[in-house]
């Protein structure tokens, strides 16, 4: 066990005053390292050695003062000499030392004074010798209170992955697989963890491998069996006659070793990766994010993009913080010069429990644990002012991991988890001990967290922890579309959904906010999930949104849409929001707004949130056929259903005309989403019109229906073998006589105005468009403004991170001008036919070249801010500072134009079906 802080600076001033009295040119630098190893409690005989020989660059024979492999390098010069050159020759020692024993730290000396160079954080510290004292932590990794700033995106932590990715491998190759290989990884991961951060002793582990088994592997599957063995015997039950090597190690406890594994076999190579993975300092790992980078080390393609699957802590703090940690620390501020309400501060914590029903490899659950220990710390250090009294830390620290609890459908990253909770464990046990200046350390493991491996979608989550009991829900479940779920999950989300109508609409996710509500009924539980943002959008809102109202459900914070991703190479990206709730109503709402999705939000103050996201009241938009204002009606384009037979390119129909001039007559434009969008011409052999006698005189014409024919006969569809009967009919027809308004359905998210226009009766459109016939400019100009498209932007269903513009959900829940003047109505129809104008100016430039933020002229924008303008006018309301605000508004028209009631109270709960 380490020796306490304050012994260390205490035996640091002795060693400083006798140091500065015996030191001279002719002092025994032997004396001085063993002494000052002697401040730590080491002995520098066990972990370092004197004149170590190496080979230095050009081959020249050289000696290093003092070498604790893998740690130190030590260059002592006489007094007053120059340590710059001292640094120099540390370095040139570099080239002639193994890969897994270049030190991390150097130090040179002139007895006078030090300079530490510590070369992973690239940090230089210089002092004299009296003041080491005044230094001492930096010398924490020879005490065994190693402590770093963790960061999520240090190298190290995917360099680790890649070393234990290594060695998987090779024992793979071998034949060692299955759950034995990832309880013996992980099991590995806790051993060379715990040599780094003093749960053994420094470099205990790797010394044991090196000391005791031969270079070529042959005895180092027998060697590794025996130290699990030990690791799980407490120190009472052990042979007497153990090796003193192996009795050495502490008795860890916690189940991690209990299980008896066969016997690995491992070969020179492998012994070397290990020795390599042992090289690396794991002090500086992130348990919260390690282990979705060691789980993806599992998986050849995965490791490739190595980095790209774990979530970052900013954005686990997206969620943590709004849920529980904002008001736990708002009320510490509250409580911590009372040294009463302190105290019951500080028992609350401990009764906190915490749920994440899709937990992986325990990232939520590891740095909600951190961020709960961090704010104990602070609650003893204002008990430590309000008593004026050393704390004696063993009896106070109340906060464990017992209170954790997760449900994985996987093995390995449930074991992940839970060693990782331990890992964090130890690190905030280290920061404790750094603090108080006393050794604390939970070393057997006693507690432990419950992480369930199990289907969350099949398990019932009260037997995990029951509801009674439990203070939060949290996680990121499953990313998983509704039409790209595959059979299994298609029957979980089933089980779940029971008789919720229209559920085969719903994501993945939504299962879990389900399974939340049923839990959470009738009790003070707060849940919060990370979830891609089609389920506050589109039809999905109404599906799962009515029936969440309906059973009380309340949302107290939301992150509005943002980009999920971090920093790792192949980074995986995703637009996400995050929803908070709870059957309770909680009295401060705030809505994180993002202007940029990939930048950071602006935090609001919130009456309500709606399902959309919005401060509003609690709407559900149904899906209409109908527009919910006098305004024209909207249609779909038209579909063939015709295999790509009487579609055309400029190409293809010039040489089909070539053999059959006189079908000329029957090609029309042809305009789907991305025709219109990009500007490229393609064509259809319209032939509904064309009578009998024409159509025979046309032999190509006449393959091309027969080949029509042929395809609709051959569809596994009743009704569209149904329309093989009319062949040259389209299945949808829509063919306006007069102009019409174009509306592409699949447009890119990245545009600030959706770009519509007007189309002639001469061109057919697809039903990849929303059409609106006999459009006027004022239509025109209303649909383009701001006020529609930022109601788009919120309502509208997403294909990929594109906006889906929907008739029923859209444009028919629309809540246009109430009663424009006949003055609003034609300023709105001048500054239209702007918009429109400002087009014809660009006469080589596509929709998509105009509408790209990028590209879009000053003329083409400025004319739609002065056609917003004049809509805001028209809805006489102006100055909207937000787009949420601009939505709001447009929600609470929506209510006064359909007369929606409150939302329907509570229903009872559904019963559980049984697993």
């Amino acid at each position: 066990m380490p020796l306490s802080w304050n012994e260390i600076k205490s035996r640091s001033l002795a060693f400083s005053k006798q140091w500065e009295h015996e030191c001279s040119e002719d002092a025994e630098a032997k004396s001085f390292w063993d002494g000052f190893f002697g401040v730590f409690g080491i002995s520098r005989k066990r972990v370092a050695s004197f004149e170590e020989p190496v080979k230095k660059l050009g081959n020249k024979q050289g000696f290093i003062d003092l070498f604790w492999k893998g740690v130190l390098i030590v260059e002592h010069k006489s007094r007053g000499k120059n340590l710059d050159k001292a640094y120099t020759q540390a370095l040139d020692y570099f080239s002639g030392i193994k890969e897994h024993e270049l030190p991390k730290y150097v130090l040179v000396s002139d007895f006078a004074g030090f300079r530490l160079y510590n070369l992973e954080d690239k940090e230089i510290h210089e002092f004299p010798l009296k003041d080491l004292h005044k230094n001492i932590k930096l010398f924490g990794f020879i005490a065994g209170y190693q402590t770093h700033k963790i960061k999520d995106q240090d190298p190290v932590n995917i360099k680790a992955a890649e070393s234990m990715g290594k060695l998987h491998d090779q024992m793979k190759e071998v034949g060692y697989e299955g759950h034995a290989l990832e309880l013996y990884l992980v099991r590995l991961l806790f051993s060379l963890f715990a040599e780094d951060t003093g749960i053994f002793e420094r470099q205990q582990f790797q010394e044991y491998i090196q000391d005791r088994t031969s270079e070529d592997g042959s005895d180092l599957a027998h060697h590794i069996t025996t130290l699990f063995q030990v690791l799980n015997t407490p120190h009472d039950k052990r042979f007497k006659n153990l090796d003193e090597q192996l009795a050495a190690f502490p008795y860890i406890n916690g189940k991690l070793f209990e299980e008896m594994l066969p016997t690995a076999s491992f070969d020179k190579a492998m012994r070397q990766a290990l020795l390599d993975c042992c090289a690396l300092d794991w002090s500086r790992i992130s348990p919260a994010i390690f282990g979705s980078l060691f789980q993806s080390i599992m998986d050849k393609k995965a490791r490739r993009n190595l980095g790209a699957h774990y979530t970052s802590e900013k954005n686990i703090l997206k969620l943590i913080k709004p849920l529980f940690l904002d008001d736990l620390w708002a009320e510490f501020d509250k409580a911590k010069t009372n040294k009463n309400k302190l105290a019951e501060f500080h028992q609350k914590l401990r009764k906190l429990t915490f749920l994440d029903p899709a937990c992986g490899c325990g990232n939520f659950l590891v740095i909600a644990y951190r961020e709960l220990r961090l704010l104990e710390l602070e609650v003893l250090r204002a008990a430590r002012v309000t008593d004026q009294l050393t704390l004696d830390v063993n009896g106070l620290i109340l906060v464990d991991v017992d209170q954790f609890y997760g449900i994985e459908i996987e093995e390995f990253p449930a074991q992940i988890a839970q060693v990782a909770l331990w890992l964090m464990d130890h690190q905030m046990n280290l920061q404790v001990s750094e603090e108080f200046g006393m050794y604390f350390a939970r070393i057997p493991l006693r507690a432990t967290s419950t992480i369930v491996c199990a289907n969350a979608l099949r398990v019932d989550w009260n037997d995990v922890v029951p509801a009674e009991k439990l203070s939060f829900i949290m996680g990121n479940p499953p990313f998983i579309g509704a039409k790209f779920m595959g059979e299994q999950q298609k029957q979980d989300v089933g089980f779940v959904f029971g008789g919720i109508k229209n559920a085969g609409l719903l994501d993945f996710v939504a299962a879990w906010y389900v399974k939340a509500a049923d839990m959470i009924q009738e009790s003070n539980i707060r849940c919060a999930f990370v979830s891609t943002n089609s389920i506050c959008q589109g039809e999905q809102v109404g599906v799962l949104w009515s029936w969440m109202l309906a059973q009380g459900m309340k949302i107290f914070f939301a992150h509005r849409t943002f980009s999920w991703n971090n920093e790792a190479r192949g980074k995986a990206a995703v637009h996400c929001v995050i929803v908070g709730f709870s059957c309770r109503d909680v009295s401060s709402k705030w809505l994180f707004e993002y202007e940029n999705i990939k930048g950071e939000a602006h935090v609001l103050p919130a009456n309500n949130i709606n399902p959309y996201l919005i401060d509003a009241p609690d709407t559900v938009l149904p899906n209409r056929s109908k527009p919910i204002c006098a305004v024209l009606d909207i249609g779909i384009g038209n579909k063939p259903i015709d295999g790509g037979h009487y579609l055309f390119t400029e190409e293809e129909k010039n040489v089909f005309l070539q053999v059959e001039p006189q079908a000329a007559l029957y090609f029309r434009r042809w305009l789907g989403a991305d025709e219109f969008l990009n500007g490229y011409h393609r064509y259809c052999l319209w032939l509904g019109g064309c009578s009998p006698s024409q159509l025979r005189a046309m032999p190509e014409a006449m393959k091309r229906v027969d080949a029509v024919r042929k395809t609709r006969l051959a569809s596994k569809s009743a009704p569209t073998q149904k329309l093989a009967a009319t062949p040259t009919r389209f299945h949808v027809e829509n063919m306006p006589e007069n102009d019409y308004l174009i509306i592409p359905e699949v447009s890119s998210e990245r545009r600030y105005y959706l770009p519509i226009g007007f189309e002639s009766p001469e061109t057919l459109s697809s039903n990849l468009v929303k059409m609106v016939p006999n459009a006027t400019r004022y239509d025109f100009g209303v649909l383009s403004s701001l006020m529609h498209n930022s109601w788009m932007r919120t309502v509208c269903g997403r294909l990929k991170s594109d906006y889906r513009y929907s008739a029923g959900i859209v444009y028919n829940n629309f809540p246009w001008p109430e009663n424009p003047t006949e003055k609003q109505t034609q300023t709105i129809e001048t500054a239209a036919q702007a918009v429109l104008d400002a087009r014809t100016q660009f006469p080589e430039s596509s929709l998509a070249d105009l509408y790209d933020p990028l590209t879009m002229p000053p003329v083409l924008l400025k004319a739609h801010q002065t056609l917003d303008k004049a809509v805001d006018a028209a809805y006489g309301k102006t100055n909207f500072k937000t787009e949420a605000e601009r939505v709001a508004f447009l929600f609470e028209l929506y209510q006064k134009y359909t007369s929606l009631l409150p939302a329907e109270k509570p229903k009872k709960p559904r019963k559980k079906k049984e697993a």
